[in-house]
């Protein structure tokens, strides 16, 4: 299975269960907006404004096909099984030392059915930036997506704080590692 999935990947896309994490591209920028315009959405990111202003769904996509940063974007798409064509997005942000950041966010419509899990198994078993360790931060306040990360294998680190701009504050955080070899 780790085969197909170090395949795939080359393909640009990453077998996850029951979808496909994929590069993002125009046609998800409707989707895009109607979640990530959700307040709980919102609220459970450290960088999505709400109200989302108009253009930013748009930019977000832009800026994700440019691949000109140091951030690497994947929609999880189940078009494939059944599912919507957009059922949330996950990224890894590049650090310094073969390490990486990870972070994710499922539409609400969709929460408590495990694509959040699949979608960090698949992800931190492809590892695309060859990382060795692999962190990941979340609010307090959001227990579910701490236990996405404790079933991928994630230990706890320690806690911390970040701003949260659609919070407009600061918010008490959970951090997380996961060492890869």
């Amino acid at each position: 299975m780790v085969l197909d999935m170090i395949a795939v990947a080359s393909e640009g896309q990453i077998a996850a269960g029951r979808f496909v994490l994929r590069p993002v591209r125009r046609s998800d920028e409707g989707l895009v907006s109607l979640y990530a315009g959700d307040k709980r959405v919102a609220e459970a990111t450290h960088s999505i404004p709400h109200p989302l202003p108009p253009g930013a769904a748009e930019a977000f996509v832009m800026r994700a096909m440019a691949g000109k940063s140091d951030e690497d974007i994947w929609v999880m798409d189940g078009s494939s099984t059944g599912l919507p064509e957009v059922l949330g997005v996950i990224n890894l942000k590049r650090m310094d030392r073969a390490q990486s950041e990870i972070g994710f966010w499922v539409a609400p419509a969709f929460w408590n059915t495990g694509f959040a899990s699949e979608a960090v198994q698949a992800l931190v078993a492809a590892n695309p930036h060859k990382d060795r360790t692999i962190f990941a931060e979340v609010f307090q306040d959001n227990p579910g997506s701490a236990r996405v990360l404790t079933h991928a294998g994630f230990e706890y680190l320690g806690d911390a704080e970040t701003f949260c701009v659609a919070r407009n504050a600061r918010v008490q955080t959970w951090t997380y590692i996961k060492k890869l070899g």
